[in-house]
């Protein structure tokens, strides 16, 4: 062997270990490259898991709080029902509510005998002092004055002898047999709020023995004080209602308004019997009519609304009449007093309140029911 053919084998050794650990380089390369590639999909899909599971959470944590709670009970000799979205828990909102009504029937009912109001009537003095801490009864009493001087008298709390001689308040329910119209125009005599003054915490009887009643406007002022203890306790989508009176604030998921049907104001109509649907949009209603509370003796009926300019009980076209306004107890004592006033007079009372929107439904003559819009947008 010469040395070329010795330093040839030699170089062709060295290339062939070269080659080798190149190949060893790219295999190793290559099993890295596979490692990381394995690691790092096996970490994306960890993070997308963690981020799926994460996302869940969310969402089931959003509607937890999206579901709509609910309560009801009983307060000023009906029900009330009431829906809300978010905190607080529906036992704490139930407590408060109940406790708030109690508070409300101890100084504005007449079927309490110890309710402020019912020791206000009670009193045959001439002057009655009231404490200004009573101020629920105080908030009727302002609100009453409002509504009886935006109706000319139409909306009057001072009808309470002329309610019981009817039959409907709070000495019992019980037909008038046989109508004495000089026994109305007796205590046609002790009716009207201009009869009253107050000064203070005073309240003067002009005239003796006019007395107080409430139950106009106290179930809507009672939805309002429920609204109030909401917006103070940072609640932001509520439903209240009490005896038919509603107020809504804030939208559903989705962005929906609330909604509340008036009911068919025929006799005998199931009280779940609606043929309008309104939306409330931070806005309440009320309804007021003649359909459910009256008697009838010997062909005549007789409803719950008494007419305060004439000592009888009304019933003219109009079969029921909604308010909607900023707050409910305007609207409830609204709708009372054009149901007292008629048609016309309940149009241009309409009219004249710019705040106001109003649904009218109409008795016609061949029995048909015709239903008015104060305001176009309110048809659905």
């Amino acid at each position: 062997m010469n040395m070329d053919d010795f330093n040839h084998r030699n170089l062709g050794s060295l290339l062939g270990i070269r080659r080798v650990g190149i190949t060893l380089n790219r295999v190793v390369n290559m099993v890295v490259f596979r490692v990381c590639s394995f690691i790092r999909e096996r970490l994306f899909f960890l993070a997308m898991s963690m981020f799926s599971l994460a996302m869940l959470m969310s969402f089931a944590g959003c509607n937890q709080m999206e579901t709509k709670k609910q309560i009801s009970g009983k307060t000023m000799g009906t029900t009330y029902h009431i829906s809300y979205f978010g905190q607080p828990a529906p036992s704490v909102v139930k407590k408060a509510v109940d406790s708030l009504m109690l508070a409300l029937n101890a100084e504005v009912s007449t079927y309490i005998p110890s309710s402020t109001i019912s020791q206000f009537n009670a009193n045959p003095s001439d002057t009655v002092v009231i404490a200004a801490t009573h101020h629920y009864f105080w908030d009727n009493f302002a609100k009453a004055k409002e509504i009886y001087s935006l109706t000319e008298g139409y909306f009057d709390p001072t009808v309470m002898p002329l309610v019981n001689y009817w039959g409907f308040g709070y000495k019992g329910h019980r037909p008038v047999e046989e109508v004495d119209s000089m026994v109305v125009d007796s205590l046609l005599q002790m009716v009207g709020f201009d009869q009253l003054r107050r000064r203070g915490d005073t309240i003067f009887r002009l005239t003796p023995h006019v007395q107080l009643d409430f139950s106009a406007l106290a179930k809507g002022y009672g939805v309002d004080v429920v609204a109030a203890w909401f917006d103070e306790h940072g609640v932001e989508r509520y439903f209240v209602e009490i005896g038919g009176e509603n107020r809504a604030f804030g939208r559903k998921p989705n962005d929906q308004k609330w909604t509340v049907g008036i009911s068919i104001p025929k006799e005998g109509a199931g009280i779940d019997a609606y043929n309008t649907v309104v939306e409330l949009d931070n806005r309440a209603m009320a309804t007021s009519g003649n359909y459910r509370n009256f008697y009838e003796v010997n062909g005549q009926k007789f409803s719950h609304t008494i007419n305060p300019k004439t000592g009888f009980s009304e019933r003219n076209t109009i079969l029921s009449a909604s308010v909607l306004a900023e707050n409910c107890m305007t609207a409830d004592a609204l709708a009372t007093a054009m149901m007292a006033m008629g048609h016309e007079k309940a149009k241009k009372l309409e009219k004249s309140l710019e705040s106001i929107d109003v649904i009218l439904k109409i008795g016609l003559p061949d029995g048909n029911i015709k239903t008015e819009f104060s305001n176009p947008a309110l048809k659905k």
